[in-house]
């Protein structure tokens, strides 16, 4: 009886341990939802700049403090990973290498129509590629990721989408936007869950300078004339460090412990707190439809993480599907 009590209460302490570790990969992805809630107050002041000006100089900037963090701060960590990778099987070299370069094309093509559809559309536009997005991740996690999920997440998943096709009801174009923007995203959460044993900063920092290599022959050819005022700059630093290094390192901690779909439910975060800011602070108008929608979509992100294992203290039901 007393090693049944012990095995019980190890049991339980194991459990609560690993829901901790699970717990901190929860906030890491709830705090980059949360900033790039809040995206649209430093962008929508760069709206009379060229959407493809904002890329270049958020992807440069964004490349040069990764390298010159990588220089400066993080050179072991580098040789380390030379390591990992030089002892990796040949198709694990081949799918790092993948994942990294993958990576960055896919937040490339994200940033880019994000920033357009934002500045020349609306925020409620680019809102919506991230109330599809959780969807197209969920999907392609379990075709291509083979993550299960519950009956209930999947319930969730329905209802998500249910809410998304009302909001698309007379905002075709809208939806179509969004679909863009989301593809890319959801390729790139899925591709990333993946771990090769690499150091996330540096997996990050590689991404990050692939993208600014695509973008680098398009530069002389589609930019516009080069900005003269100081808060253009300013607002650039602010989008490359706190809008852009920072919420992507805590999405890859978070997916290190987290299926892509979890990530994905999380998301949502994103675009509602994009369709308050929309509504409560530039005025953009809503319909009884668009918050029926809204409202939908809010009750399959409780739906999906009622019970979650996670964030009950045990992630064994997400690892087993049951």
């Amino acid at each position: 009886m007393r090693m049944a009590a012990l095995r019980h209460i190890s049991g339980g302490i194991s459990i609560y341990i690993y829901g901790m570790k699970d717990m901190k990969h929860y906030a890491a992805v709830v705090a980059a939802s949360t900033i790039w809630g809040l995206f649209a107050f430093v962008l929508r002041p760069l709206s009379r700049w060229f959407p493809q000006d904002i890329l270049f100089n958020r992807v440069f900037l964004s490349a040069l403090f990764m390298i010159l963090l990588g220089l400066s701060l993080r050179r072991r960590a580098w040789i380390s990973d030379a390591g990992i990778f030089k002892r990796l099987s040949r198709p694990d070299r081949r799918g790092a290498v993948l994942q990294a370069l993958g990576g960055g094309f896919f937040l490339t093509f994200n940033w880019f129509f994000y920033i357009y559809v934002l500045n020349t559309v609306s925020i409620k536009a680019a809102s919506m590629a991230y109330l599809v997005c959780p969807i197209l991740t969920t999907v392609l996690a379990y075709f291509v990721g083979r993550e299960l999920l519950t009956r209930r997440q999947w319930a969730a998943v329905w209802l998500s989408a249910a809410g998304c096709l009302v909001l698309a009801f007379g905002h075709m174009a809208d939806l179509a936007y969004s679909m863009v923007i989301a593809v890319f995203y959801a390729f790139y959460l899925v591709t990333q869950r993946k771990n090769y044993g690499m150091d996330k900063v540096n997996l990050l920092t590689v991404q990050v300078v692939f993208s600014a290599l695509l973008l680098l022959p398009f530069y002389p050819f589609y930019r516009g004339p080069v900005p003269t005022a100081a808060l253009f700059y300013v607002l650039i630093a602010v989008i490359a460090i706190f809008y852009t290094i920072i919420p992507l390192l805590l999405s890859l901690y978070g997916l290190e412990r987290l299926s892509s779909s979890t990530v994905g439910i999380i998301l949502y975060i994103n675009p509602l707190m994009g369709f308050v800011i929309a509504v409560a602070y530039y005025g953009e108008r809503i319909d009884r439809q668009q918050a029926l929608a809204y409202g939908i979509i809010v009750l399959s992100i409780i739906l999906f993480n009622w019970g979650n294992p996670g964030l009950k203290g045990a992630f064994a039901d997400d690892a087993t599907g049951h």
